[in-house]
């Protein structure tokens, strides 16, 4: 099976879930998926959804978890930068037919990782793999060279009436 790159951007709600999504229709038909989460840290609520396939869907964080927007601290810059690595291995390593990296977007908006970086994964990967890259800010360079752009728009949502995020539903 022939491997595309999937972008989902934007400033709607729905990327992760959509990612998310996808590797549990993957892993519901037997294929390993590996989540590498740029931004986040902690026991979300998917995380703890996704322990429950732990046989086939991997995921690690290389999020600080305090790092959302503005300038990140050297330490965050390092996190994203060991999970670039890790990337490169889980990529190369054959085990996996879905790798998503959540935020990566956002990452090199603010520059903990290097657009040039995701390209570079892009245009090294492996044919047979599946590579999702979500998160706000996508930039021209990725949509050009993705395969699959979807852009989350955000129309009406009910955090502008105070609305806070919900566990399972938000987070």
């Amino acid at each position: 099976m022939r491997g595309y790159v999937q972008v989902y951007t934007g400033n709607g709600k729905g990327k992760t879930t959509a990612a998310l999504g996808l590797a549990i229709r993957a892993a519901g038909a037997g294929l390993r998926v590996f989540i590498a989460q740029f931004i986040k840290m902690g026991d979300y609520s998917e995380i703890k959804a996704l322990k429950r396939f732990s046989d086939l869907i991997t995921v690690e964080q290389f999020g600080l978890g305090r790092f959302t927007n503005g300038k990140p601290r050297p330490e965050d810059i390092q996190a994203a930068q060991r999970g670039l690595e890790r990337i490169k291995e889980v990529m190369s390593s054959g085990k996996y037919s879905l790798v998503i990296l959540e935020e990566a977007n956002v990452a090199a908006k603010y520059g903990m990782l290097a657009v040039q970086d995701l390209l570079g994964l892009i245009i090294n990967k492996p044919d047979n793999l599946e590579l999702v890259i979500t998160g706000r800010y996508a930039s021209a360079r990725i949509i050009e060279n993705a395969d699959l752009v979807t852009e989350m728009c955000d129309i009406k949502h009910y955090y502008r009436k105070g609305v806070r995020a919900r566990v399972g539903i938000e987070k």
